[in-house]
């Protein structure tokens, strides 16, 4: 019997086996933790769906984090199919591809507001969503990354 016997967690993020989500996942999973996973869009859903499996995960959902509507279905498919939640697990990120080269000060003003909607509000826009789902004591996770803290060549505006 874990630590987490008896809870769930819903967990944003996972990319494929060496996603921190998963590193994540993982241990939640060692710990008892129920698991539910969504990922960002079809393309990924190869990759998830094993990893889910490995877990014995039945829930995996696609969500575009940047979209209210996916936001309000994913949780609501969540309260129908998980009841309530213990654990809210953030570990996505995101920016257009021409914002994380050349110089920082050149980053767009749509490319910056992309990479602050995805990696930072929508933490924000999940909370709101998961706290009716909440059983008391529950918690919230979500991630940075050393480009916050230290200047990482090509992070750019993702270390903002």
């Amino acid at each position: 019997m874990g630590l987490l016997t008896g809870k769930t967690a819903l967990i944003f993020g996972v990319a494929n086996d060496h996603s921190i989500a998963w590193g994540v996942a993982e241990a939640l999973h060692r710990e008892g933790a129920r698991l539910a996973f969504s990922y960002a869009g079809e393309i990924l859903q190869r990759r998830v769906l094993p990893l889910a499996a490995k877990v014995g995960s039945d829930f995996v959902e696609q969500c575009d984090v940047a979209s209210d509507a996916q936001l309000d279905a994913l949780f609501a498919s969540a309260r129908q199919r998980l009841g309530t939640l213990d654990i809210l697990v953030h570990s996505v990120a995101y920016a257009p591809r021409a914002e994380l080269s050349g110089v920082y000060y050149a980053t767009s003003r749509a490319g910056f507001q992309t990479a602050l909607d995805v990696s930072c509000y929508s933490f924000s826009a999940m909370v709101q969503r998961a706290l009716p789902l909440f059983n008391p004591g529950s918690c919230c996770l979500t991630m940075t990354y050393y480009g916050a803290e230290k200047v990482v060549p090509g992070y750019n505006v993702m270390g903002v």
